[in-house]
């Protein structure tokens, strides 16, 4: 099928099947990249309107009990000094946040059981009685029983990403983690009510078009409510030092493909986009992007979070700058999933 046609369906709402999907990701040619890229803000509009939504995040710890091969968090980087937040801290955190205006508080870290889960409810209570705020986890993998508490006292939704469908490549980027578990983790946080996020990462090695183009029907398959696709980037201090960066181009062209295959999902224009495309940002916003998440990270722990080298760094000041130059709306509310 031609490229005109394909995305005449996705134009009409129709869903892609994988071919047509395939397709859309094959194309290399600029005037027919710029086609893709006019259809997914196209529907970013007509079904997200021009709300971009503002998430705080907290990358509250870097300790990590696991060892995937890219990141620099992975438990035997010894060259990495470690920091965890206290909980006062982190509830003044999303105080702050609260106060510049954003409606929703991202709380990441490594997988740190340190963090118990009579802590972690603790932290989710005092937040909620304190502020407004819409509380989303980035904890790894956790049990459900956690889980299921953090749920009742409040949290209102989960990232976790799969990384990659293709299960040979699972395997060799996180040797000391379970494929079939982390689907099933999915499963259970859509049993418990969390709005879920998930996503993985482009051109990790060995990964094909076909894997990328799988990677987008699983998030449809599973109605999975945000995906954040972003290049992968090795970190230095890793078995992975050697293989090169992913593309920022091929990154932004799998962006607006997410926008034209998975309609009202929320897609955030990543830092690991912004890091290795300049003005990554304001790109990611023309081709489907509608919620980045700020750092709100205290600054004497922000440089330690280095799951990759050279994170870009973007102020709240200069997002709000980027949104409203490209007439889009600053979203005033939590920017809930709609599927």
């Amino acid at each position: 099928m031609t490229l005109a046609k394909v995305l005449a369906r996705a134009r009409a709402g129709m869903d892609l099947e994988r071919e047509e999907i395939i397709t859309l990701l094959e194309t290399a040619d600029p005037e027919e990249r710029s086609q893709i890229y006019e259809t997914a803000e196209a529907l970013t509009l007509y079904y997200l309107g021009p709300e971009v939504h503002l998430r705080g995040l907290v990358e509250f710890s870097n300790y990590c009990t696991r060892n995937c091969n890219y990141c620099g968090l992975r438990a035997d980087n010894h060259r990495l000094n470690r920091y965890r937040m206290t909980s006062e801290e982190i509830v003044a955190v999303a105080e702050q946040i609260e106060l510049m205006g954003l409606k929703t508080i991202v709380l990441q870290s490594g997988e740190d059981y340190w963090y118990t889960l009579e802590m972690m409810t603790r932290i989710i209570q005092e937040i909620k009685q304190k502020t407004n705020l819409a509380i989303t986890l980035s904890l790894g993998e956790r049990e459900f029983t956690e889980l299921k508490a953090w749920k009742e006292v409040g949290a209102d939704r989960y990232l976790l990403k799969h990384e990659t469908v293709n299960p040979d490549i699972f395997a060799e980027i996180k040797p000391d983690s379970s494929y079939e578990h982390r689907l099933g983790i999915l499963d259970q946080l859509s049993q418990l009510g969390y709005q879920v996020g998930s996503g993985g990462m482009i051109a990790l090695p060995g990964q094909s078009l076909t894997d990328l183009a799988d990677d987008l029907l699983f998030i449809r398959t599973n109605k999975i409510g945000m995906a954040g696709f972003g290049p992968f980037i090795p970190h230095g201090d890793t078995p992975y030092r050697g293989y090169p960066s992913g593309s920022g181009e091929l990154s932004l062209l799998m962006l607006a493909v997410a926008r034209i295959v998975l309609r009202q999902v929320h897609l955030p224009a990543t830092t690991a986009l912004e890091t290795l495309l300049q003005d990554g940002r304001r790109r990611a916003l023309e081709v489907g992007a509608n919620v980045i998440m700020p750092n709100f990270t205290p600054l004497e722990y922000r440089k330690l979070y280095e799951i990759y080298p050279n994170k870009a760094q973007t102020s709240l000041d200069e997002v709000r700058e980027v949104i409203l130059s490209l007439g889009r709306i600053v979203g005033t509310d939590s920017g809930d999933v709609l599927i």
